[in-house]
């Protein structure tokens, strides 16, 4: 293979970036300053070409230090990785946070998804974007969105810049915050290159709820910026004492693992020991937990059929990529329990037969990034990662991933790609992820919410876990409750509870115009279809979807057509553009939606048929997930709704 590199240097701060993850070069070839060079030929090729894994770190790695990636720093991180560098340069500008033009170390990013945009998003943009022009050294993103909407309209800052230390913050300071948790949103640096393992220098704040103001002021003196509130802040049934999965978040302290096995931790893990990988599938199976990311696929078959191939190694996914506008139970899970996720990866690791997982989290998530990377340390120092694990002679190791900005890397076969190094495009099925998956070796996906559902399986017993909630949906779900409410944030009930206690528990408001289920991927419902059970079977019965569990609550202050403009051009920002009928249909959804828009609803038939017509070619012929819901909003809000009525 013929690789061309251009003229362009890297420097000495692009150069040190990417050293500092992949080690100083030993060869001319890779860009070591030495006087025998001969550039004629790659040595450790193969060697390097296996390494090509460590792309996506690498890009984060340039980005964190200098804000945006250079032709030359690109060049000097393929020349590394024997990565040709057009190839590089498409999975550079695949994802959303990175720029391969210059711009200020500054991004401050102000989300405008559904929530934020319900919220006031659209005028808080105009007015920092007034205010910070080209001098202030800021760069404002208008951004999907950021997983804060309990908390809307919301921002986030990025400045990169020096490194400043290795890894986490230190045990005291987070020791220090207990249960409010690491001030990351007060300039922190966050840990780690995106592998979990390297150094970075980038400082985040996170600022929501938002105004003009407080986004200004955290964009231009992070260190001044308020910490994030605990995650506790986003629990509001916390206390109740009914709680399964969201129990230990406000009472257990985050950092200290010694607290977490005061409260239950490990537990499970011990008896999934006692048990035996064949047990311990079997238990999932009984229980009947389905998976929590959307597809309700049953989670004992999928370790089974991963288990069960002879091809080895293994591989478990963490996929902890949640980019569904309305979705932020994961994030909160991981800021407020963080050893419940390694304890639960290491279990179904154990259970499929898998030495190395994969944790791919949010590059939009500092704080649950610094949670996850401090309690996966902890762990591997105490003998509850390694190899051998509390003495059982089991090797199992974590490595986070940090995503880009994709929300296509939330399709388990994307996000495979990422992690190893290419676009973040969906694989064509079959082979299924359990026959070849990551690396083309049998692999296990599941989502933060699922592998933690695995903890009380184990501990309360098959039959026990399979009492709560119905038949076909066991178990307890956590819902995301956003918008025109009083008490937003994320919610644990019984599956079979239905959407109206939900919402009075939230704290609906009187006014209410209409419920979004499942996401800008899901579906809506009107304020007289509030008893509808909350289970999988039972909203794909009333037309709709439970999804993730995203439940958005809109009052009659929400104009309903902007809202689905949002949701349109959300669908053709995010499209891959991998298959023709996504690619091309969500532009033409985008369009006519704008039209109608533009109209004012007027003399909306002819485009509303052809809204019909372009739903239908991406449901039925889409690659992926993605293409093949992007129609479902609208097309609700139409029937059910009358938008434009």
């Amino acid at each position: 293979m013929d690789l061309h590199f251009g003229d362009s240097k890297p420097t000495d701060e692009e150069r040190a970036a990417v050293d500092a993850l992949l080690g100083p070069p030993e060869s001319s070839w890779e860009g070591a300053d030495r006087s025998d060079a001969d550039l004629r030929w790659a040595r450790g090729g193969r060697e390097a070409r296996d390494r090509r894994d460590l792309l996506l770190p690498g890009l984060h790695a340039v980005n964190d230090r200098v804000g945006w990636i250079s032709e030359g720093a690109l060049a000097y991180l393929c020349r590394r990785l024997t990565v040709p560098p057009a190839e590089a340069y498409g999975v550079a500008t695949f994802y959303a946070m990175f720029s391969v033009r210059p711009r200020p170390a500054t991004v401050l990013h102000l989300c405008t998804d559904l929530a934020c945009t319900a919220a006031g998003a659209t005028d808080l943009c105009a007015d920092v974007e007034s205010r910070l022009g080209p001098e202030s050294g800021v760069h404002v993103e208008r951004s999907p969105c950021l997983g804060l909407c309990e908390r809307a309209p919301a921002a986030l800052v990025i400045r990169a810049g020096e490194t400043a230390r290795l890894g986490v913050p230190p045990l005291g300071e987070l020791e220090d915050e207990a249960l409010s948790g690491p001030n990351e949103g007060s300039g922190g640096t966050a840990p780690g290159d995106g592998t979990g393992k390297g150094r970075r220098g980038r400082k985040t704040a996170v600022c929501a709820p938002a105004t003009p103001d407080t986004a200004i002021r955290a964009a231009t003196a992070p260190e001044t910026a308020p910490p994030e509130p605990p995650p506790l802040s986003a629990v509001p049934q916390s206390g109740t004492g009914a709680l399964t999965l969201l129990h230990r978040i406000g009472t257990t302290d985050p950092a200290d693992l010694d607290d977490y096995r005061s409260h239950g931790g490990y537990t499970a893990l011990r008896r999934a020991f006692a048990l035996g990988p064949a047990a311990v599938i079997r238990e999932v199976t009984d229980s009947g937990l389905l998976g929590r990311g959307g597809a309700a696929f049953p989670t004992g078959r999928k370790w089974q059929a991963t288990a069960s191939q002879p091809d080895h190694p293994h591989y478990l996914v963490c996929n902890a990529d949640e980019s569904e506008p309305g979705t932020f139970k994961d994030r909160v899970l991981m800021e407020g329990d963080p050893y419940a996720l390694v304890e639960a990866m290491t279990i179904a690791a154990y259970a499929t037969g898998a030495h190395q997982g994969y944790l791919y989290l949010r590059g939009e998530y500092p704080r649950a990034t610094a949670r996850m990377e401090h309690a996966i340390a902890q762990a591997r120092a105490r003998g509850l990662l390694g190899d051998d694990i509390l003495g059982q002679g089991y090797a199992f190791d974590i490595e986070i991933r940090r995503g880009a900005g994709a929300y296509i890397c939330g399709e388990e076969t994307a996000l495979f790609n990422s992690i190893e190094g290419y676009r973040g495009e969906p694989r064509t099925k079959p082979p299924f992820p359990v026959e070849k998956g990551l690396f083309g070796k049998p692999t296990v996906e599941n989502n933060v919410e699922t592998l933690v559902n695995v903890l009380p399986v184990l501990t309360l017993g098959a039959q026990a876990y399979a009492a709560i909630g119905t038949e076909r949906s066991t178990g307890p779900k956590l819902f995301c409750v956003s918008g025109s409410v009083a008490r937003p944030g994320v919610y644990e009930l019984p599956f079979g509870a239905p959407l109206g206690e939900l919402l009075r528990l939230a704290g609906v408001r009187d006014n209410l115009r209409a419920v979004l289920l499942g996401g800008a991927a899901g579906g809506f419902v009107r304020p007289d279809e509030l008893d509808i059970p909350l289970t999988f079977e039972g909203t794909r019965a009333a037309g709709t979807t439970l999804g993730s569990g995203v439940v958005m609550a809109f009052d009659d202050t929400v104009p309903l057509p902007r809202l689905l403009l949002r949701i349109a051009e959300f669908f053709r920002d995010e499209s891959c553009g991998q298959c023709v009928p996504c690619r091309v249909g969500t532009v033409r959804q985008e369009e006519a939606l704008h039209r109608i828009v533009d109209r004012a609803g007027t003399d909306a038939d002819a485009d509303i048929a052809l809204l019909r017509e372009v739903g239908r070619a991406m449901r039925d012929a889409s690659i992926c997930g993605l293409g093949q819901t992007a129609w479902n909003a609208v097309e609700s809000a139409i029937d059910r709704l009358g938008a434009y009525e």
